[in-house]
């Protein structure tokens, strides 16, 4: 019995750790694949480029379930720390990401925007668009 329950607790212990959501680009891009550190970089604003390509970071708007993982697992910040660093950087001429208001809307603003970088959730992926990380 102590076994089985073991068991059933690893399992759902490895379902919670399953990714849900993928950072990514259009197919077309000759971006391969970034590392955490360095989607972190693209959406604080602190590198621009990968190699010759412009890379143009796409968040959602408020409280989306998306953004909400994006900002804890990968910009590891919450809320209030992203509000205080975009107010210190703002002085320094650093704006946040541009938004959109809906999932479908980041896929189309990926595929219309060269060099343009979000997330989506995996069931969102298709041909269309390049993981680059999932999360």
């Amino acid at each position: 019995m102590r076994s089985l329950i073991l068991l059933v607790f690893l399992f759902y212990s490895s379902l919670s750790l399953a990714a849900e959501y993928a950072v990514v680009m259009a197919n077309n891009s000759s971006v391969s694949a970034l590392d955490e550190s360095h989607i972190r970089d693209i959406f604080l604003r602190r590198r621009n480029f990968d190699g010759d390509v412009k890379l143009i970071p796409v968040n959602l708007v408020g409280e989306d379930p998306a953004r909400v993982s994006f900002e804890r697992y990968v910009l590891q910040m919450d809320r209030e720390q992203l509000n205080k660093y975009w107010v210190g950087n703002h002085f320094q001429g650093i704006s946040p990401p541009t938004t959109q208001s809906s999932l479908p809307s980041v896929k189309v603003f990926i595929g219309r925007v060269s060099g343009a970088i979000g997330y989506v959730p995996l069931g969102m992926v298709d041909e269309s668009l390049k993981v680059l990380y999932e999360f």
